[in-house]
């Protein structure tokens, strides 16, 4: 699509926040007004509107596009949506242990370990851990639990939680850094612990490095979104 304005701003509106081109309110896909819940928030959508060249890019508008998804897809089923995130937590990837080589397992315990301490102190939760692939069914007060540390927050959170808990495999770590027990390089450094892992012994190569780089900015995307509301 070529641009069809000229300036993007900011407006103070009932609910919240919202974003204008030349005047003109921004709305979802979904044709939904697009409010943001805070100002900070909408001037840096506002930016991203702002920085586009001739040609609109919505790639180039990752915070625009979580905000879309918060108001038109979560908002809207909100119980489906935060159940797709929590049902993670049946198979956790921190709960799941390499038996060899010993550095990796000594790697798994150092940077795991404490992220599950962290959710049994605070959510008052047990877990039970697996050697390798095979299967272990979480405890059902422990599945309660971490579904309503997921709803208790906002449809903004849950936006950008959605690409943390893919890319990190791990309801806990994404609760830690939706809580900020944790920061973003710490939650991609436990998500992708086995393959950095494998990465050091073996190379990389050229897709290797780029489907990190992409995974990485989504990651730190959706951590920047978390900080804006």
């Amino acid at each position: 699509m070529k641009r069809f304005y000229k300036a993007a701003a900011v407006e103070a509106v009932e609910r919240g926040w919202q974003v204008t081109l030349d005047g003109r309110q921004v709305r979802t896909p979904a044709r939904a007004p697009l409010i943001l819940p805070t100002e900070v928030m909408a001037a840096a959508i506002a930016r991203e509107w702002q920085d586009q060249g001739d040609l609109i890019d919505p790639a180039a508008m990752p915070f625009l596009g979580l905000a879309n998804a918060a108001i038109d897809h979560v908002a809207s089923a909100r119980g489906a949506f935060a159940g797709g995130i929590a049902a993670y937590g049946e198979s956790d990837l921190i709960c799941y242990r390499a038996a060899e080589p010993e550095a990796l397992v000594a790697r798994q315990c150092k940077v795991w370990d404490p992220l599950l301490d962290w959710a049994k102190a605070r959510y008052d939760i047990g877990f039970e851990l697996a050697d390798g692939i095979r299967h272990v069914t979480q405890p059902e007060p422990t599945l309660r639990a971490l579904r309503a540390a997921i709803d208790a927050f906002d449809d903004f959170a849950l936006a950008a939680a959605q690409p943390i808990v893919t890319i990190t495999g791990s309801l806990v770590v994404t609760l830690a850094l939706l809580e900020k027990e944790i920061d973003v390089e710490t939650a991609w450094q436990s998500g992708q612990l086995e393959e950095l892992y494998s990465l050091e012994q073996w190379g990389s190569d050229e897709e290797a490095e780029a489907r990190h780089t992409r995974q990485r900015t989504r990651l730190e995307t959706a951590a920047a979104f978390l900080d804006l509301r």
